[in-house]
């Protein structure tokens, strides 16, 4: 099959190298993509939220299948502007897609299908907004309801920055904050079919020990030792199944990557939120983990028959991915600086470690350079998470970028102590 992936972030460079692994994509294209997505599929400079310039590049290309990767495609219609041209669409339509585009919306569909999740309050003026800060007090929990690349949520003891990120904000849900820790659950969907992958955790804090300001993601690994072996079928049961239903139920049916952002509460599973597609950097480390196709996974999903796809088979191997960002991220981060080093992970490291671009680009003269917040996404594999955590770092400490900033404690804790569990 002929495939198109839209975008060109480390997302995409993950969807783009599972999909160039599998034996029936015999074509494989990128838009616009980046310097590493290059290396695995022909990249064509148009505009991911150009629906109709999306839609003739599909047509031109005779593609068999196109995966919508970011957010903005998704809550702009471009999955729908394709699938108007008769072309069979990895992604959900606009409508769908305000799951993620409104966590109004979403907390709408939450309550209708008993889906638990934080108690909250939509606000628009700055008098609900008092009102709410009052009503759950600290720690304060204030989401921009729109989209805003993985920035718009402030978690804070202090009331002030609580309120003035809500002011900046044209709507707002305030919500009660959930304890325990947060995990990230993706489900393949067809619009009634569910099949969810494997758990995973990510990293929001851009530095050590969970400081500093959110970021879209600083690193992830995947399995969960620590979690529930019941974990991914309740939340099948409490979460992902009854949202697909009521979506459907709507006349909107979701078809495409839902992902649960969950808080494991003291009370039982919790959604933070929902997302419309695959998360970054969590899609690093669950590709790959992925034994089974992705090309046929996708397609079966975009074609509306998930349910005759034989189970997914999964790979032992943990997985850890390590974001190297740029300087100064996430504030305004400094881009246009060369990237040393990657053809020495590729050489030494392959192919346990390997580097996934995020913002990057080619200059003329062929070099790579920084071209964005989030960089490279260095994933790595191994027998257990201690191993696969040594090759990642080991990876990151070959890439040379000016400036460039990482997390070193990326699942540490998690390794050590499943080392030190009885019978490990």
């Amino acid at each position: 099959m002929k495939v198109l992936v839209i975008g060109g972030g480390a997302r995409e460079h993950a969807l783009c190298r599972s999909l160039s692994l599998d034996p029936d994509v015999t074509a494989l294209h990128c838009a616009p993509g980046n310097a590493g997505i290059a290396e695995v599929a022909e990249l064509h400079g148009v505009n991911a939220l150009d629906g109709a310039a999306v839609a003739d590049l599909a047509v031109g290309l005779q593609a068999d299948l196109v995966v919508v990767g970011p957010e903005a495609p998704l809550v702009a219609g471009v999955a729908d502007a394709v699938r108007a041209r008769g072309i069979p669409v990895f992604g959900p339509s606009a409508e769908a897609a305000q799951l993620e585009g409104s966590k109004a919306f979403a907390k709408d569909v939450m309550a209708a299908a008993a889906v638990p999740t934080a108690r909250s309050y939509v606000c628009t003026t700055p008098e609900e907004i008092d009102e709410a800060l009052d009503a759950f007090g600290a720690p304060y929990v204030v989401k921009d309801d729109g989209l805003a690349a993985g920035k718009g949520v402030v978690v804070t003891e202090d009331v002030a920055t609580a309120r003035a990120h809500a002011l900046a904000c044209d709507r707002v849900v305030i919500e009660e904050f959930l304890d325990g820790p947060e995990v990230s659950l993706f489900a393949i969907t067809d619009g009634e079919c569910v099949v969810p992958l494997q758990p995973a955790q990510d990293f929001k804090r851009a530095y050590d020990g969970d400081e500093g300001p959110n970021t879209g993601g600083m690193g992830a690994y995947s399995p969960l030792p620590w979690a529930d072996p019941q974990l991914v079928d309740e939340v099948m049961a409490t979460v992902l199944q009854p949202t697909v239903d009521e979506l459907r139920r709507r006349g909107t049916p979701f078809s495409g990557l839902l992902y649960a952002g969950l808080a494991i509460t003291s009370r039982g599973v919790r959604v933070i939120e929902f997302n419309a597609r695959f998360g970054d950097p969590e899609t690093q480390v669950v590709l790959a983990r992925l034994k089974t196709p992705l090309g046929g996974l996708l397609t079966a999903a975009a074609t509306g028959n998930l349910a005759a796809l034989p189970p997914l088979r999964w790979r032992d191997d943990a997985a850890v991915t390590v974001v190297i960002a740029s300087h100064n991220y996430p504030d305004t981060p400094r881009t246009g600086d060369p990237i040393a080093g990657l053809a020495e992970v590729a050489e030494q490291d392959a192919p346990d470690a390997y580097v996934l671009h995020a913002g990057t680009k080619r200059d003329d003269a062929g070099a790579v350079l920084s071209a964005g917040g989030r960089v490279l996404s260095v994933t790595a594999t191994g027998a257990d998470l201690t191993t696969a955590r040594t090759r990642a770092y080991r990876a990151v400490e070959r890439i040379r970028l000016d400036g460039s900033q990482h997390r070193t404690d990326i699942a540490a804790k998690v390794a050590d102590e499943a080392a030190q569990a009885p019978g490990a």
